[in-house]
């Protein structure tokens, strides 16, 4: 993996935010970039690239990366449903819904249907409490999630995806 020079001129801006010497600050937002450059993951291939770019021996680029819900390990779908389980969602019915989107798309959680339209992903606190249970789906919350609602969203991804090909 290798950033384009457009994305080279990024992360040269996004290393300059920081005091010197203090190059590891940037290494979340380094690895967004490498993820979106991607296809929404981070290989270990593009993990040791950012490494190489900061400096930085693997691991610790791995420890990051495997540490946070918003990088994904592995190669997902077009739409990456990430619910919330902690307990507000939980309460709320989150596992139910979890259940749900299981059933519904044939999938478990941290699989990709075959067609690589959908991923199912758990996360920990999206901070969005007041709305569980809730998901994110790419910059957008879902919340007060039903069945119906469950629905509305892959029906209104799956139309999308048909005019957008």
């Amino acid at each position: 993996m290798n950033f384009s020079e457009q994305k080279l001129e990024k992360v040269k801006e996004i290393i300059a935010r920081y005091p010197e010497g203090k190059h590891k600050s940037a290494l979340i937002p380094l690895l967004h970039l490498a993820q979106e450059e991607n296809n929404g993951w981070l290989s270990v291939e593009a993990m040791d690239y950012v490494a190489g770019l900061l400096q930085l021996k693997p691991i610790e680029v791995y420890e990051v990366a495997t540490f946070y819900s918003m990088y994904n390990l592995k190669p997902v779908g077009r739409y990456l449903f990430e619910v919330c389980q902690t307990g507000p969602c939980m309460l709320n019915g989150s596992d139910n819904i979890i259940g749900y989107i299981q059933e519904k798309l044939n999938i478990k959680v941290g699989e990709t249907t075959p067609d690589g339209m959908f991923t199912l992903k758990t996360v920990e606190c999206l901070g969005a409490c007041g709305y569980a249970p809730m998901m994110q789906m790419g910059k957008f919350y879902k919340e007060h999630l039903t069945k119906e609602k469950v629905d509305q969203i892959i029906d209104e991804c799956r139309h999308t995806a048909a005019t957008n090909n």
